[in-house]
């Protein structure tokens, strides 16, 4: 393997896995019809960046159906802002300290108990397509078929039930729904309720368009959200980060090739590497190269515009400017192009007769940086990040066009999807069934506060300090345990939405600091967490 690849590798998991055996559990023959569950995920998905939210930077019509059509979630967080470990909280419905699996890098035990196996056993035909992304074999599913590791955008290679297949041709997000209606339509075909994880790579870095939608995106336009030029005044673990738009890597991430800028002059939240040897004008110079004759020939003339753009802008106050628009252009394209594609399924659903009975659920397994604080990536506990997407229809219990308030979390999909399907719900889950809150109804003990932890090291990717906290409906305490980096934060949500103003020290909080200090110390000794 090349040595410029080396840092990638650190987020490849080689996958291999044996396809489960169909279960012979049955319901009675007089038994009410289980729903079927489609639970379709996104990687890296902000909130701001469905219509349904906000239609402030993209229409997403499709996305938008599942929200019409069912309840939309104002406030659902995760537990842990990082891709793996939030795929193994929404699996298990525990948080990252209990399941095992607290950072990318950790593995993840694939012994343990998940919702997927659970219905399996209750008789579902399950399946999982798409980016898994967790160093261990997917247990408990009659069909997978996995990308290896994070996957590519184009030419894919998928590990199906077991065997790894020859590299495909063809844009990812395309590919992965391609395989989604095939099992889609063997299960429209048989008798059993189904559980399929449609989950995408899209838009995860270092978002390629697919090259329908590369005429006209260099000419869009989106407007800067004012924090874009933070210099992050009493907040020192922020100014530490190394996340921010204008270190980026200027050709992998905004796609100016060597022939306008050699060496690559961003630090791409890899300041950790300090190999000599590597380069990343190599390392995109191999992913172009990986492309099909005619797809590169489709990105060549967009390539050339984009760095004669960069001739001009670079070293000028417009650089930074022209970088956000870069990143949102190509960011944005790969959205549009998961919900073309969505659009594609739920069409499916509707033809077949499948949706009357069929949960549907988009979520995301984080938010994302769209700028805010001039960023991009995810991590903190601040709220670009903390939030995620979440939407659920399911018409014999959802009222459609419904909204709901309540704090949620990605640990409480494992016992609300357990409960729709008639099935038990462990007692040692952490999460919360939905389902109350599903039929319009907020039971009177729904938690008024959540918990958030993030375990990655510092000298990692991104440099982001480990820190634990509590958020409400109003304030938010983040406690940084990073040694050298040590401290609180207090945030008033309501007076600075935008999370500018650490009031740590505000005498005028000082009974909500003390509130919350205590909500902290109560949540860990409930949520079991000793360290």
């Amino acid at each position: 393997m090349p040595r410029y690849l080396l840092p990638a590798t650190l987020f490849i998991l080689l996958l291999t896995q044996c396809a489960s055996p169909p279960s012979t559990d049955s319901a009675p023959a007089d038994a009410p019809k289980r729903p079927n569950i489609l639970f379709i995920m996104s990687d890296d998905h902000a909130q701001r960046a469905i219509s349904a939210y906000t239609d402030e930077l993209i229409e997403t019509p499709n996305l938008d159906r599942i929200a019409d059509g069912g309840m939309l979630f104002r406030n659902s967080f995760v537990t842990n802002s990082i891709c793996a470990p939030s795929r193994a909280a929404i699996l298990t419905g525990k948080y990252s300290h209990i399941n095992g699996k607290i950072d990318n890098l950790s593995p993840f035990d694939p012994d343990q108990w998940t919702f997927p196996e659970a219905l399996h056993e209750a008789g579902y035909r399950t399946s999982l397509i798409g980016k898994h992304h967790l160093q261990a074999v997917p247990q408990g599913f009659d069909e997978f078929r996995g990308l290896i590791g994070q996957g590519e955008y184009w030419q894919p290679t998928f590990v199906h039930n077991g065997d790894t297949l020859p590299e495909e041709s063809g844009y990812t997000t395309t590919i992965i729904t391609d395989y989604v209606l095939e099992e889609l339509k063997r299960n429209a075909a048989g008798d059993q309720p189904f559980l399929m994880l449609y989950w995408h790579k899209a838009p995860h870095r270092n978002w390629m368009p697919d090259t329908a939608d590369l005429p006209g995106l260099l000419d869009k336009r989106y407007p800067e959200p004012a924090t874009l030029r933070d210099d992050y005044a009493g907040r020192p673990r922020a100014a530490h980060a190394d996340m921010r738009i204008a270190d980026m890597f200027t050709s992998t991430d905004l796609k100016v090739s060597g022939d306008y800028q050699n060496p690559d002059p961003g630090t791409g939240g890899a300041t950790f590497i300090t190999d000599p040897e590597w380069d990343n004008i190599t390392n995109f110079n191999y992913l172009m190269g990986r492309l099909s004759p005619e797809v590169r020939a489709a990105y060549a003339p967009f390539l050339e515009e984009v760095g004669k753009q960069w001739l001009e802008v670079k070293g000028t106050d417009r650089e930074l400017g022209w970088r956000y628009q870069r990143y949102m252009q190509d960011y944005l394209a790969s959205v549009k192009s998961v919900d073309d594609n969505v659009g594609r399924v739920l069409d499916y659903l509707d033809a077949s007769g499948l949706a009357e009975n069929t949960i549907v659920i988009y979520t995301s397994d984080q938010g994302f940086y769209l700028g805010e604080h001039g960023w991009y990536d995810k991590r903190f506990m601040y709220e670009e990040s903390q939030r995620t997407p979440l939407m659920i229809r399911y018409p014999p219990l959802i009222e459609a066009g419904s909204a709901a308030e309540e704090l949620v979390l990605n640990i409480d999909l494992a016992p609300t999807l357990l409960e729709l399907a008639g099935s038990q719900v462990p007692a040692d889950l952490q999460g919360r069934s939905l389902v109350p809150i599903l039929r319009g109804e907020t039971p009177e003990d729904w938690r008024d506060a959540v918990y958030y932890r993030y375990y990655q090291q510092m000298n990692s990717y991104h440099r982001v300090a480990r820190h634990e906290g509590v958020r409400d409906e109003r304030y938010k305490l983040i406690h940084f345990t990073e040694p050298g980096y040590e401290g609180y934060e207090l945030y008033d949500l309501q007076e600075d939405p935008t999370e500018m103003e650490n009031r740590i020290d505000d005498q005028a909080l000082a009974a909500e600091q003390e509130r919350l200090m205590k909500e902290l110390a109560a949540q860990r000794e409930k949520l079991g967490v000793v360290d």
